[in-house]
């Protein structure tokens, strides 16, 4: 059985920041993945230019159970930190919309920044070696691979979530938690797109390829950018977002000109162009195909002189309020994370600690705190990677 300070179970972004973070100081680290290679999902991630963080990040952009837990980490380890971390490595990067920063160059940098500091320090990362079982110790948690058995004072999960699993996505962190009792929130897939069937798919197929800013209201939450229609339902950045707060049997409430007055609009084309019929008017807004199914009742052939105030106001209802009800997702072959995972209830917010099981930490995706699209996951990795780093040699 080989002896270690600490063992970290993935060789992701989670992992990696904190075995690095562990390593200048002098303790044995130990990591630990079944895949071939360290840091698979940060060298896809932004079109292999990845998306390390995002300037804005602050607690209102995770979704969670305890929306307060991931204030803590946040603080210790923030966007800016991160930042000035990127530009020490020396690494340039852009801004794009809405606070997001990219690598000018390749994800591979943010992973080799990672990876440095584990090398300098002496840590070890073994690869292709599959956990079987993971058992408490008088002092410390004791693992059992088909490498061998290994064990530690302090053992790290940061295993990621349920996305993706042909990058080898496994529910390892989650099995690792209810074999201890810890409370699992059920995960689901988020930032994914939505699937229709039926009568309502067939509408939509006819609009594939269509993408217009829209802003997209559920369960008290919305997000304001594009909407992009596929020929299995409705994806783009606003569906992304807002998919990781629907649950089934929820409509999705949709503005498609969240920037007009269309009271107005109407009223100064009622005037320049009596004759003219509604859906020629709102082609002029919006693509002439989601018109047309918008209008598909007869509304649209009907002459602006002669629309009702009812008629306005059904009119006003599809553009400002159109309902779409999914009948699901596409679930995590195409989810950019996992929603829920071990409860925050369970853990110390400072340390990322278990709080009944002394030494066991969870950090990353595997914890029930998933960020926004557009780089607060990657954000998230880093403070709850460094904060269990923290914790753990200071103890």
């Amino acid at each position: 059985m080989r002896e270690y300070d600490v063992i970290v179970i993935g060789a992701g972004a989670a992992g990696l920041m904190c075995a690095g973070s562990v390593a200048p100081y002098g303790k044995s680290v130990l990591v630990l993945d079944h895949a071939e290679k360290a840091g698979k999902k940060i060298l896809i991630s932004g079109g292999g230019r990845c998306n390390f963080t995002n300037r804005f990040a602050g607690p209102a952009d995770f979704v969670s159970a305890n929306p307060h837990f991931c204030k803590s980490a946040l603080a210790r380890f923030s966007a800016a930190d991160c930042i000035a971390w990127v530009e020490q490595h020396g690494i340039r990067y852009h801004e794009r919309e809405h606070g997001q920063l990219f690598c000018d160059d390749s994800a591979r940098q943010i992973l080799e920044m990672l990876l440095a500091p584990c090398r300098d320090g002496g840590v070890e990362i073994r690869l292709n070696t599959a956990v079987h079982t993971v058992e408490r110790s008088d002092d410390g948690y004791r693992l059992t691979t088909d490498k061998g058995v290994y064990h530690a004072a302090a053992l790290v999960v940061a295993t990621g979530g349920l996305s993706i699993p042909k990058m080898g996505a496994t529910a390892l962190g989650l099995k690792i938690a209810e074999s201890f009792g810890l409370h699992v929130i059920a995960p689901v897939p988020g930032l994914v797109p939505f699937t229709f069937t039926g009568r309502e798919k067939e509408r939509l197929n006819a609009l594939a390829g269509i993408s217009l800013p829209v802003q997209v209201s559920c369960r008290g939450r919305s997000f304001r950018e594009a909407m992009l229609f596929t020929h299995r339902g409705l994806s783009g950045p606003a569906m992304l977002q807002i998919s990781s707060y629907w649950q089934p049997g929820d409509a999705l409430a949709v503005d498609l000109l969240p920037d007009m007055d269309t009271t107005r609009y109407l009223d100064g084309k009622r005037e320049q162009r009596p004759q003219a019929q509604l859906a020629t008017v709102l082609a002029e807004l919006l693509p002439r195909r989601l018109v047309q199914l918008l209008t598909e009742d007869g509304l649209g052939e009907i002459r602006l002189v002669q629309l009702s105030d009812g008629q306005r106001r059904e009119v006003e209802g599809r553009l400002h309020n159109w309902l779409l009800k999914p009948n699901g997702t596409e679930g995590y072959r195409t989810a950019e994370v996992t929603v829920g995972g071990v409860d925050t209830d369970e853990l110390s917010s400072k340390t990322m600690e278990c709080k009944r099981m002394p030494g066991l930490y969870f950090i990353g995706e595997v914890v029930d705190v998933t960020g926004h699209l557009g780089g607060f996951n990657f954000q998230w990795a880093w403070s709850s990677g460094y904060a269990a780093a923290m914790a753990i040699v200071s103890s």
